[in-house]
């Protein structure tokens, strides 16, 4: 016996309900190409922004050696210099303790409290200057 036939049912959707025309589809590909366009640029920004802070922190940091470097020498010869006057002031002391020359003594003694009470860095001016001027981005240093 032959198969009875078989009847296909299909839903017939009502005019606009679920159906995307082609403006819709074209203005969705727009937004899917301008999404991707606007994340490239922004991309290219950030990546330009990370380049420039590249190039700042690796110049900072050349700055900051050199200023180190500068300091380091500095309190060399400063200490070379105060260890040199202390030396000379307790040899003097010791040839005044020697000779019992109390006026001499309380001179030299004076002296060493003098250097002792200096800081190499009290001459330098304020350091609260030196603290704002570091948390200053304005700031320029000149070597």
């Amino acid at each position: 016996m032959p198969e009875p036939a078989r009847t296909h049912a299909a839903k017939l959707a009502r005019p606009g309900a679920n159906v995307i025309t082609p403006l819709q589809g074209f203005d969705a590909l727009n937004q899917i190409v301008n999404a991707t366009r606007e994340c490239i640029a922004v991309h290219q920004v950030e990546k330009t922004k990370r380049a420039r802070l590249e190039v700042y922190e690796t110049t900072e940091i050349a700055r900051i050696k050199a200023a180190e470097s500068v300091l380091r020498d500095y309190f060399a010869q400063i200490f070379a210099e105060r260890r040199a006057n202390f030396e000379e002031l307790f040899t003097r002391l010791d040839t005044a303790l020697e000779a019992q020359d109390g006026e001499t003594i309380n001179l030299v003694v004076r002296g060493i409290v003098d250097i002792a009470k200096s800081s190499p860095l009290a001459d330098l001016g304020d350091l609260g200057k030196i603290r704002e001027a570091l948390d200053d981005p304005n700031q320029v240093w000149e070597f």
